[in-house]
């Protein structure tokens, strides 16, 4: 009977230890994932208070420029229209480099997420 005890303590021990694994790493899971989700949640509010204020102020530069160029040529029309194809442009320019974007964003979050 002697074996069976010593038998049985062992398998108790590892049990033990088992469970006791799968709490921490359930722990260490629950602690990445808000991890992450700050993360995220911090990163998508600084881009929205940043990116409203940015816009707001491209907005206010888009207007004052037409005004300003509408004044030099003559044509507050045609200084809208200039500006108009000057932003499609950027905006044409963004969308052909839309995949390297993609990939720097995703390198930068990677390294986070992965750590």
């Amino acid at each position: 009977m002697g074996v069976l005890n010593v038998v049985n303590e062992k398998s108790n021990k590892a049990f033990d230890s088992g469970e006791s694994y799968v709490k921490t790493s359930q722990e260490y899971y629950k602690l990445k994932a808000f991890q992450q989700l700050a993360k995220a949640f911090s990163l998508l509010s600084k881009l929205a208070i940043i990116g409203g204020l940015l816009f707001l102020g491209l907005i206010f530069l888009t207007v004052s420029g037409a005004i300003w160029l509408g004044q030099i040529i003559g044509s507050a029309a045609l200084a809208c229209l200039i500006m108009a194809t000057t932003l499609f442009v950027f905006t044409g320019i963004a969308y052909l480099i839309r995949k390297q974007i993609d990939k720097n964003i995703i390198k930068k979050m990677s390294k986070d997420f992965f750590d």
